[in-house]
């Protein structure tokens, strides 16, 4: 069997959704939005200020989104690793990662990789994508390499997740150039808008030249401390500047959400009853009613 074979077999989605299991069943119905879409929606998780959550935030996400039904790739544009190594994949030598996807001739298909959760999928990144910014300058539109190879796979999905290293370089306007969406993860601390103007510049620079289909779907507060008044006073200062396209669901300072990655597992399987992984659930369903409304308004227009 190619891997091109492979993969379809794997991202069937008839393979995964035969019937529901008693763990489907247990789920509760929270005011039901369907967790599939004809064409998958690309989501980009950016932010150019580190240590914000931006790749638990993509992990865990993307984790929550799964256990919902949806068929999820995550993509790792981060030359880290880390979002590779959140959901428990150790890159292999010779394995194809998203480096030889956006530099060699390797087909998007053929560097995605299974994890242990049903549903979920990744490509994953190596320390070798750190020079992928330079060698892409004299490729041929090199801006929208990521949204040609994006492309060739949207019918086997629902959402595709993309995980930004913290930087506005040549890799995050890719990731940029491929949304639909952009989720902005901001902490809850008192440097957090730090930046977030040289982001929206960018990325109102890219809607107008390069997707004109971008949106934003949402900032997320991160690393909420329930008993300092600081973070509340970001959050309220937060919500005063972008209103309701802040998310309502807020995600908690956790020592599980730290523990997690050193044990390769998102936090919906790590500890699934922490107020980590509850939060990111709920998120999870904010995120799709939000791409639904996204989709109607594009439908309609």
């Amino acid at each position: 069997m190619t891997p091109r074979a492979w993969y379809r077999y794997w991202a069937d989605p008839a393979r995964f959704h035969v019937k529901p299991t008693p763990q489907d069943e247990a789920q509760p119905d929270r005011d039901e939005v369907n967790p599939h879409f004809e064409v998958a929606r690309v989501i980009t998780v950016a932010n150019q200020k580190g240590g914000v959550g931006k790749t638990t935030t993509a992990v865990s996400l993307a984790a929550a989104l799964a256990e919902g039904r949806s068929r999820v790739l995550l993509v790792d544009l981060d030359p880290q690793g880390n979002a590779s190594s959140g959901v428990g994949l150790r890159v292999q030598p010779g394995q194809s990662t998203v480096y030889d996807v956006l530099v060699g001739d390797v087909e998007l298909v053929d560097a995605i990789e299974p994890t242990s959760l049903r549903n979920l999928f990744v490509v994953p990144a190596t320390i070798d994508l750190a020079g992928a910014e330079i060698e892409l300058v004299s490729a041929f539109s090199r801006e929208q390499k990521l949204r040609r190879c994006v492309d060739t796979i949207r019918g086997d999905f629902d959402i595709v997740l993309i995980d930004c290293p913290p930087s506005l370089g040549l890799l995050t306007v890719n990731a940029l150039s491929a949304a639909d969406g952009v989720i902005v993860p901001i902490q809850c601390e008192y440097y957090a808008l730090e930046g977030l103007g040289a982001l929206q510049h960018n990325a109102d620079l890219i809607k107008a030249n390069l997707n004109p289909g971008m949106h934003l779907t949402g900032f997320v507060m991160t690393m909420l401390d329930g008993r300092t008044r600081l973070s509340q006073q970001v959050v309220d200062e937060v919500v005063s500047h972008f209103g309701d396209q802040v998310f309502t669901t807020r995600i908690p300072r956790s020592v599980r959400l730290a523990e997690a990655p050193s044990y390769g597992q998102p936090i919906t399987v790590f500890d699934a009853n922490s107020k980590g992984a509850k939060a990111y659930r709920a998120l999870a369903h904010e995120v799709l009613h939000r791409l639904h409304d996204q989709w109607l308004s594009e439908v309609e227009a």
